[in-house]
């Protein structure tokens, strides 16, 4: 009877280090997808900001077309 007991407590402390492990698997997992949506993020800012820049250089170029064609 000892010898299961010893036998089943040795399980569940093996288990539970791979349980651990598991979950600090997990964690470092969801902290390196939260970084890599931080990034994208940014890239997609960043992006924006260039669309917006350009819109607001071909509209300056338009505008001094026209007042050289006028």
């Amino acid at each position: 009877m000892k010898r299961r007991w010893a036998l089943l407590a040795m399980t569940l402390a093996l288990a539970g280090c791979g349980v651990a492990e598991t979950g600090a698997s997990a964690g470092a997992a969801a902290e390196s997808a939260a970084q890599q949506a931080a990034q994208a993020r940014a890239a997609q800012d960043q992006v924006h900001q260039q669309i917006d820049a350009a819109y607001r250089e071909a509209a300056e170029q338009r505008r001094a077309a026209d007042a050289d064609g006028q």
